[in-house]
């Protein structure tokens, strides 16, 4: 018994070396080895219909004079704002999102730049959730005196329901896609060792517009598609192989 203990004790004590000698053998046990895993990754999709809007507007109004640019913006503006008003608009659903004054050169004939005059920008992000509002309100706006409508994008307040199903869809298929690579390579397909989520989004539609200042009959809409919002989750998903 005692040959046996010495013999054990010196194993253990070469196991001790070799991990502190990186010039000496290596022992792994059969615990240490890798198990055998399949990965796989599948996306899933949902289609929900757009239930806010928002725009990007504004007025752009040039003057001899830094005060003249100022004032001819506000007076449009302060007509911009009664019109949101006037469309129910909260607002907190209003925000300015530029307010600029820039000088404007005369660079011609390769003189010292000279200031010509001055250009005001006034930019206002709205927010509707009445998207078969948009076309009227963006009518309003520009005879109002918007002169500048920079974009319109449409989103969904809540994606949650949509996002989940497009989850739901993306883990049906990658199962499905793993028990298909099982079978292929004739091995049995193990329990679930992780999944995770990665990508995916929403994707929201923006639609980029210019306009200027026009006369418009008082029965003209302009017309706005909001289409469908197409939301994807991607899912990564690892097995054990049983072979």
């Amino acid at each position: 018994m005692f040959r046996h203990f010495l013999l054990v004790s010196a194993l253990s004590s070469g196991l001790l070396l070799s991990a502190c000698n990186p010039g000496g053998p290596t022992y792994i046990s059969a615990g240490d080895a890798p198990q055998a895993r399949l990965d796989v990754s599948a996306t899933g999709y949902a289609n929900v219909a757009p239930d806010r809007a928002t725009v990007s507007a504004g007025v752009v109004q040039q003057g001899k004079t830094a005060r003249e640019a100022m004032m001819a913006n506000a007076t449009l503006m302060t007509a911009v704002y009664d019109e949101l008003e006037t469309a129910k608009i909260p607002k907190s659903n209003i925000t300015t999102s530029q307010l600029s004054l820039q000088p404007q050169y005369d660079y011609r004939d390769r003189r010292k730049p000279v200031i010509t005059g001055y250009e005001a920008r006034n930019t206002v992000t709205v927010k509707s959730d009445d998207i078969d509002q948009v076309g009227p309100m963006l009518d309003a706006l520009v005879r109002a005196g918007v002169n500048n409508i920079n974009q319109v994008k449409f989103t969904v307040k809540d994606p949650k329901s949509a996002l989940t199903k497009a989850r739901a869809d993306a883990i049906r298929e990658a199962r499905e896609k793993a028990q298909s690579m099982a079978a292929a390579a004739d091995v049995k397909l193990g329990p679930l060792l992780s999944i995770n989520e990665s990508g995916g989004g929403i994707n929201p539609q923006p639609v980029m517009m210019r306009a200027a200042r026009m006369e418009m009959s008082s029965d003209a809409v302009t017309p706005i598609s909001a289409g469908d919002q197409t939301m994807s989750v991607r899912v990564n998903l690892s097995y054990g192989i049983i072979e």
